[in-house]
């Protein structure tokens, strides 16, 4: 892990301490996600296929989820199953009591806005599979997708190594009421739920995070004419830790560990105004990842992880709104006076007891969060990402009489004279 002072670094020295591993964002990678979306896209399910083929070493597969999930229940301990049910339970009573209300306005006597919700029809989501499949992201996708009534779900996710659909995955789908899951992957699997393909359709959303092959993708098929909106930028993980000196060297090391193990590109940064607790920190680090099982995903993130020494903690949380982490721990000893300035986040962990890996699986809230800085701008998965608001407005006469004239008025200002008369026309003030 790299240390940095901060007080040190000139303008151009604290970008680069905050800059994300520049594989993503590699030309060559983004040319070659561009060719296999548009491959699909021109060619569908033989394109599809091919493509399939050629990644993920088996062709795309529908596969009925009772069969395999029956499988799981069979082989996995009983502790297994009732804690993958109790995150299914504590996800869906989360998401089940954040539906938005709809509500009323009287603007004026007679002039009533209303703002009511309306469930997308049809969502595809991407589901990390392969080496580590993700079975804790289809229960944070999918739940809150079916508490918002979205009326189809479709779900992709890279075959296993050995060809299939992995059973603790297909265990979390019958928990959602999914009955089966496409085992297709990649940029291929994006286009596919982006513009159809065989009996894949196109679907309104794309929503999940993956690699960065799958978030290029994502980010390339929503700016096509005629193609899909997403949920965010999510693309490899990243947290920081904001620490003071009463922190654990050990958990916050631990907490780093957590997320490098994800991904290469993933990345981890710690920031405190102690340089005592950076030592001690970085000593756990090398001990903690010689016994990782994972261990050379995490050395290889930890190329790009950073120590960053603040002034103070408010210090801190100014660097951190600068990163706009994906995730955000907060190991110090009061941690709700930092959370009212923290603006640029994905997810606040806070305090020492608040552990991400508890955001991952079983808190409630969804662990599908903005990275690559997006926090600045979007925020997590939730009810209101399978949700469209829309206005309604219902006139008396006595109203319409009142805003016809103001109305045209405003219209005549922007030289709309259709508007203007079509405002009118409700008072009968002008022929038509």
């Amino acid at each position: 892990m790299k240390s940095l002072d901060w007080s040190r670094l000139d303008a151009a020295g604290r970008a680069g301490a905050l800059a994300r591993p520049a594989q993503r964002s590699d030309p060559a990678l983004q040319a070659a996600v561009r060719s296999i979306v548009d491959d699909v896209r021109a060619r569908g399910w033989q394109g599809l296929g091919e493509q399939a083929e050629r990644l993920d070493g088996a062709a795309p597969r529908l596969v009925p989820v009772a069969p395999v999930a029956a499988e799981a229940r069979r082989s996995l301990a009983s502790e297994q199953v009732e804690a993958i049910e109790l995150a299914a339970r504590n996800i869906a009573a989360f998401h089940r009591g954040s539906l938005p209300a709809e509500h009323r306005v009287e603007i004026l006597p007679g002039l009533i806005v209303r703002k009511v919700w309306r469930a997308i029809d049809r969502v595809g989501l991407y589901i990390p599979g392969g080496k580590t499949p993700l079975f804790s992201t289809l229960l944070m996708l999918a739940l809150p997708a079916r508490a918002t009534g979205v009326r189809e779900i479709m779900v992709v996710t890279p075959p296993r190594l050995d060809g299939g659909l992995d059973p603790v995955i297909a265990l979390a789908a019958s928990l959602c009421g999914i009955e089966s899951v496409w085992t297709v992957g990649g940029a291929q699997a994006v286009a596919a739920l982006a513009f159809g393909a065989g009996d894949i359709p196109r679907v309104d959303k794309i929503c999940g995070p993956g690699n960065i092959w799958v978030a290029e993708a994502k980010s390339y098929v929503s700016s096509l004419p005629g193609g899909p909106a997403i949920d965010m930028p999510a693309g490899p993980s990243e947290l920081m830790v904001i620490a003071d000196d009463e922190a654990d060297a050990a958990t916050v090391a631990a907490d780093l560990l957590s997320q490098a193990e994800h991904d290469p590109s993933a990345q981890v940064l710690l920031v405190t105004p102690s340089l005592a607790l950076a030592v001690r920190v970085e000593v756990e680090v090398r001990r903690q990842v010689k016994t990782l099982p994972r261990r050379e995903i995490a050395l290889a993130s930890l190329a790009s992880a950073r120590i960053i020494i603040a002034a103070d903690l408010d210090e801190a949380v100014g660097i951190a709104n600068a990163y706009a982490p994906e995730h955000l721990a907060l190991a110090v000893a009061d941690a709700e006076p930092l959370i009212g300035d923290i603006r640029n986040a994905g997810a606040i962990f806070a305090g020492g007891l608040a552990a991400e890996t508890f955001g991952d699986y079983l808190a409630g809230s969804s662990h599908v969060l903005p990275t690559d800085g997006a926090a600045r701008a979007w925020g997590g998965v939730s009810v209101f990402t399978f949700l469209k608001a829309i206005s309604v407005q219902t006139v008396t006469s006595d109203a319409a009489r009142r805003i016809a004239a103001p109305a045209a008025a405003l219209a005549r200002l922007e030289s709309l004279e259709g508007h203007a008369r079509a405002a009118e026309a409700r008072i009968g003030e002008r022929a038509l």
